[in-house]
């Protein structure tokens, strides 16, 4: 029996593609648009299966010419580029990689807390540079503050679970309140970000939640607060999140997640109350590993007839 043909589209970790070529017949989707075309008219109604990322899925006019498409299975935890409607309605079973990067998520989100808090950022400029404290305030501490975490799932979690050794006063909103944990819950995000020092974004991207961090709750999260997203760069508005750092309605973010990647405004590139990431809060060799094995284990299982490892709900 023939090897079963999968594309890879978009970044993969570095053990993905050696275990891939062992069990398939791999193609890699080239970055050039006129290639990736070719690629497709010659071999697409031959691929069974597709591996990818949570930001750089195929998009639908991609996936209908695949028709014999059977599984796509993602790197990352994210969905809202998977095309999960159009999978279903063609029965393409969808995988993703949850859990494993719960750690380094929730680590990255108090780094940036820290870093923007501290200004971490401009005092390593200020010494690179040799201006040591020039121009340098004075910063602010993160411990003892107030947490706000919009999304407590599996990352908000960990994030209030490394907060409480800061000491810190945690609440959450979010849909439905969770019945087994004691922070407290704060029935809308405005109400929240009024309470909140910190504000930290962990939802996920889709229409549900586009830009629901807007004006009004960058004005409720007010002068003295900061926010940081590790989520999905559409669930902020971003202009209004660039005039609110300008305009000192609050006092900084820090953003491993923008609203147009790998775009970003030059207002945010040049404002010192930002510290930013090139959505690298899951980047680690032990993160991108396990992710990279869920991706080949579940292409592994499906062609084999057996149980998906992680299947999207």
């Amino acid at each position: 029996m023939s090897r079963p043909e999968v594309l890879v589209a978009g970044r993969m970790p570095p053990n993905v593609l050696e275990q891939l070529e062992a069990s398939f017949i791999v193609h890699r989707l080239p970055d050039d648009a006129d290639e990736a075309d070719e690629m497709i008219e010659a071999v697409g109604p031959h691929i069974r299966g597709v591996a990818t990322n949570a930001v750089q899925a195929p998009p639908v006019e991609t996936l209908e010419r695949l028709p014999a498409l059977e599984i796509m299975a993602s790197s990352g935890i994210g969905t809202d580029a998977l095309n999960l409607d159009y999978a279903g309605r063609r029965g393409i079973r969808v995988t993703h990689t949850p859990d494993v990067l719960t750690e380094d998520v929730a680590d990255a989100a108090i780094m940036l807390m820290l870093a923007t808090s501290r200004q971490l950022v401009v005092a390593d400029r200020n010494v690179r540079a040799g201006r040591w404290l020039e121009g340098l305030s004075l910063a602010h501490r993160v411990s003892g503050k107030r947490l706000g975490i919009l999304g407590l799932g599996r990352i908000g979690r960990a994030i209030a679970h490394r907060a409480a050794g800061f000491d810190m006063t945690i609440g959450y909103h979010q849909r439905r309140r969770n019945t087994d944990v004691a922070y407290r819950y704060h029935d809308s995000l405005v109400a929240l970000a009024a309470e909140s020092d910190f504000l930290v974004v962990v939802v996920p991207g889709g229409a549900a939640t586009d830009r629901m961090v807007d004006a009004t709750v960058l004005e409720a999260l007010g002068p003295e607060g900061i926010l940081v997203n590790v989520g999905r760069g559409s669930t902020v508005d971003e202009p209004a999140l660039i005039d609110a750092l300008t305009q000192g309605h609050i006092r900084g973010a820090g953003l491993d997640v923008l609203a147009d990647e790998p775009h970003v405004p030059e207002a945010l590139r040049t404002l010192d109350n930002v510290v930013l990431a090139p959505h690298y809060a899951s980047a680690t060799v032990e993160t991108r590993t396990a992710m990279g094995q869920l991706v080949v284990d579940n292409l592994r299982a499906h062609f084999a007839g057996q149980a998906l490892l992680t299947p999207v709900a």
